[in-house]
């Protein structure tokens, strides 16, 4: 059983603050996309957020907090779903970002195949030839989460370093027509995607 957490807890500061997950694009809010993408790949979806969880009410999903200080990052987020997922008997979670309304709607499937011997995978996509990870969507085993804990008390802050000590597979996808794992990070980014919405 995979449970899906949408990471969510950044604050968008080149966006002006806020929520960028309750942005619209197309008339939904982008965490709309996000999810439509995500819940039939995956037996149940949370949200990873700070803050007042009531301003997701609408979305009927649980909001699990960061449990450590300070933003640490997607890695804190990453515990979060882990810590969730074990409280809900999964073996795995899969993360996504809440800024990206276009990721493969077999992303689940695909990082299952790629998974390395613990379990973990992460996206990736070529650029120029150069392999672009993209470590905010990942396969996660719910059985590394206190190596996880440990590795974020001890400072780790990147995922890659992280995935990487756990000899993470990569699952590689192509980008034509688009690049899948295009996010949203300013309000430029915004009208894109509200064009690629369009031509869809």
């Amino acid at each position: 059983m995979i449970m899906g957490v949408v990471l969510a807890g950044g604050r968008a500061t080149r966006m002006g603050g806020g929520d960028k997950g309750l942005r619209r694009v197309a008339g939904q809010f982008l965490l709309t996309h996000v999810l439509d993408r995500l819940t039939p790949q995956v037996a149940a979806v949370a949200l990873n957020a700070n803050g007042d969880p009531q301003r997701f009410d609408g979305f009927g999903l649980p909001v699990l907090p960061d449990s450590l200080p300070d933003f640490p990052g997607p890695l804190a987020g990453i515990l979060a779903g882990l810590d969730w997922g074990a409280r809900m008997g999964a073996a795995h979670i899969v993360t996504v970002a809440a800024d990206t309304p276009f990721f493969p709607h077999d992303l689940v499937l695909r990082l299952q195949g790629a998974a390395g011997n613990s379990g973990v995978a992460v996206a990736a996509t070529r650029r120029n030839g150069a392999l672009q990870l993209q470590p905010t969507f990942g396969l996660w085993p719910v059985a590394l989460r206190d190596d996880l804990r440990a590795e974020l008390l001890r400072g780790l802050r990147k995922v890659m370093l992280w995935a990487e000590r756990h000899d993470a597979g990569i699952a590689e996808f192509g980008t034509d027509p688009l690049d899948p794992f295009f996010n949203i990070n300013t309000p430029e980014d915004l009208s894109l995607a509200e064009h690629l919405a369009g031509t869809g």
